[in-house]
């Protein structure tokens, strides 16, 4: 994302100002839910419900705002490429695939998780599919070294939860700066 607004700058001015407004509250955002999440294994409706609200008003108007000159990728991949259409794609798909893993396994993850994916997969489908992909592998990656860590530590045991949230804003934090 980062290198997007570099992009954004010099040709969408508008766009600029609407992702960076959505990156600082993705910041704040991230740092007030992997607080509460790792001191109490809760992420909080009060503030996940909001996200989705302005996080979908900033990245849909950008996404709008710049849809006046498509990129490469979004030519390449048809009607779901449209930026706008990724926005809510990305929240969809990421909702759907926690809710199937909360589903599967309702003692592995909480579904304050499952909430946040969607807010999670705006940012990362604003950005692309690629970084929906790695956003979410590398939300699993990092919170499987932080048990494996534990585990060798002896601080945890293959029974121990322990909060996603942080891991799932981490990942996409990470992909958010990976070049587009």
């Amino acid at each position: 994302m980062i290198g997007r607004l570099g992009d954004l700058w010099q040709h969408i001015p508008v766009a600029f100002w609407l992702v960076l407004a959505a990156c600082l509250y993705f910041a704040v955002m991230a740092v007030r839910l992997t607080v509460i999440d790792v001191r109490h294994h809760l992420l909080p409706n009060r503030i996940v419900f909001p996200s989705y609200a302005v996080a979908g008003v900033l990245l849909l108007a950008a996404a709008l705002a710049g849809s006046a000159a498509p990129d490469e990728e979004a030519l390449r991949a048809g009607l779901l490429g449209v930026p706008a259409l990724r926005v809510v794609a990305g929240a969809v798909v990421l909702w759907l695939f926690y809710f199937v893993l909360r589903f599967a396994y309702p003692p592995g993850m909480g579904f304050g998780d499952v909430k946040l994916a969607g807010v999670l997969g705006m940012y990362l489908g604003y950005l692309g599919w690629s970084h929906l992909f790695a956003g979410t592998f590398l939300a699993f990656l990092l919170g499987g070294l932080w048990s494996i860590a534990l585990l060798a530590a002896r601080r945890g045991t293959l029974k121990s939860s322990i909060p996603f949230g942080p891991f799932m804003l981490a990942g996409t934090a990470a992909a958010m700066l990976l070049p587009a």
